[in-house]
């Protein structure tokens, strides 16, 4: 059985995604920016029909079509769209695969007869896409390379054993071969595939590259091409339908702990653990409760996951009843084999996750925040503030010199009597008496960051004990004091 394959072209994908959702009249491009400037994307046919084309610089297109409408472009939209029409495709063949940013290839051996022939499932998924609003051309041939080619250039189907009269026509630019190639080949006179086919490979590749001779070969079927279907992600999802409606938070959660049971199983085949989990409760008048917990990291524990959803099952409004239950983990993240369950207590690690998980649930994740240390020799700058579901704990790393306070808190003025450090200051509306005073300590502000509260210059603190009790972290600015005659002191931190 000879081999066929399916190419389809769309031209216009991404403004036809786009149009779908936002209907428009008139001119209109998506565009890109690139090189500091913004460059028509794609394009809607009126946009076209003004002379406007494909990597045109917007300020130009403005000057030629001044009613042009535009959006930037959203590359990652357009890689959905065609990721939903390469699965749509499957209705013709399960062998499928992307080809490009803007087409897909198929594998129709022995399935064309389902169809009524070739021309038949070919005009069937035109009348498709054309009802679904999206520009499309497809093209029939026996290997890879023939139907890319055709299909960018008119569309149609080349029969068995008629390859090179096919393509011969096209220019050498369907090949997929770069500009500059196409170029010199032009130069030479070679300007269609047919003044290619019948030349000696060998001195071809020598002046061109092996690259022509291999998409020459391709496309006339004297070098394989694989059509190599990307594998779907794995859905991590679950779903339960009951028999008789049910309302009791009991029932809900007995339901939800064997739905974790099956998607923790799934999770576990593919080394992942989930991160957000989403159950939907669908009543018997046909609407819908949903419940969604967030996960301070991958989990795939049934038992832990269960707790987080107690609270809120109990809140549900269940109606007339639930008759149906469907459980996905939306974000998954990789998780190694881990021994799970079996009985033994959790670790500390898992009491932590649990509480962070709880906390961020309700009142957010990124209200949930740890210190993570930082290096730098300014007080302020010693530490960072991180979400503590999404970073993970450091270790303080190793410094020598002056122990640090415990707190730390925005310099506050100190009202000193006499000394260097001071007998005696009042600080906070309170007198205190320094009894024992280490220091000082010099720290030089990071030249390289313009902090206002640093402008006085240097630093020079000093480590107090007072007689009322508490040690504090003073400092004076020596620079700044000269001027003035007398020093200012500040606090700063407080040791336990």
């Amino acid at each position: 059985m000879a081999r066929r394959l399916l190419s389809i072209w769309f031209p216009r994908l991404a403004s036809d995604t786009s149009l779908r959702a936002r209907p428009l009249e008139g001119p209109f491009a998506l565009t890109h920016r690139a090189s500091n400037a913004d460059h028509l994307h794609c394009l809607n046919p009126p946009a076209s029909a003004r002379g406007l084309s494909r990597g045109m610089s917007l300020a130009d297109a403005r000057a030629i079509c001044p009613d042009l409408a535009t959006r930037p472009a959203d590359l990652a939209r357009e890689a959905a769209a065609l990721a939903s029409l390469r699965r749509w495709a499957g209705r013709y063949t399960p062998m499928v695969a992307n080809d490009g940013a803007d087409g897909l290839m198929a594998d129709i051996t022995g399935v064309a007869h389902l169809f009524g022939g070739e021309a038949e499932l070919r005009d069937d998924l035109q009348a498709r896409l054309d009802r679904a609003g999206l520009h499309a051309v497809s093209a029939i041939a026996e290997t890879r390379g023939a139907a890319h080619a055709l299909a960018r250039h008119g569309g149609g189907i080349v029969a068995i054993g008629q390859l090179a009269q096919g393509i011969g026509p096209l220019p050498i630019a369907a090949l997929r071969v770069d500009h500059d190639t196409a170029g010199s080949l032009a130069r030479v006179g070679l300007l269609r595939i047919a003044d290619l086919a019948a030349l000696p490979r060998a001195p071809l590749a020598r002046r061109f590259g092996q690259g022509l001779v291999l998409r020459l070969d391709q496309a006339l079927g004297n070098q394989p091409e694989p059509v190599a279907a990307e594998p779907d992600p794995p859905h991590f999802g679950v779903r339960m339908t009951l028999p008789e409606p049910i309302g009791l938070q009991a029932d809900v959660m007995a339901g939800l702990q064997r739905l974790l049971e099956r998607l923790c199983a799934k999770l576990a085949t593919h080394h992942m653990g989930a991160r957000r989990i989403r159950l939907e409760l669908r009543r018997v008048d046909r609407g819908t409760a949903r419940i969604e917990i967030g996960l301070a990291r991958p989990m795939r524990d049934p038992v832990r996951i269960a707790a987080l959803f107690t609270k809120a099952v109990d809140k549900v409004d269940s109606g007339f009843g639930i008759d149906a239950l469907r459980l996905s983990a939306p974000l998954v993240e990789g998780l190694a084999p881990e021994q799970v369950g079996g009985g033994s207590a959790p670790g500390p690690e898992d009491v932590l996750a649990d509480l962070l998980s709880s906390l961020g649930n309700r009142i957010g994740f990124d209200r949930v925040l740890r210190l993570l240390p930082a290096e730098s020799l300014i007080p302020e700058r010693s530490f960072i503030l991180a979400p503590a579901a999404y970073a993970a704990a450091e270790p303080s790393p190793c410094r020598v010199g002056p122990a640090r306070p415990i707190t730390l808190f925005p310099p506050e003025p100190a009202m000193a009597v006499s000394g260097e450090p001071p007998d005696r200051f009042r600080w906070r509306r309170m007198g205190f008496t320094t009894l024992r005073a280490t220091g000082p300590e010099r720290i030089t502000p990071e030249w390289w960051f313009d902090d206002p509260a640093w402008r006085s210059g240097l630093r020079d603190y000093w480590r107090i004990e007072t007689n009322e009790g508490p040690r504090l972290w003073l400092f004076a600015t020596p620079q700044a004091d000269a001027t003035a005659g007398h020093p200012n002191w500040y606090v700063q931190g407080e040791f336990a």
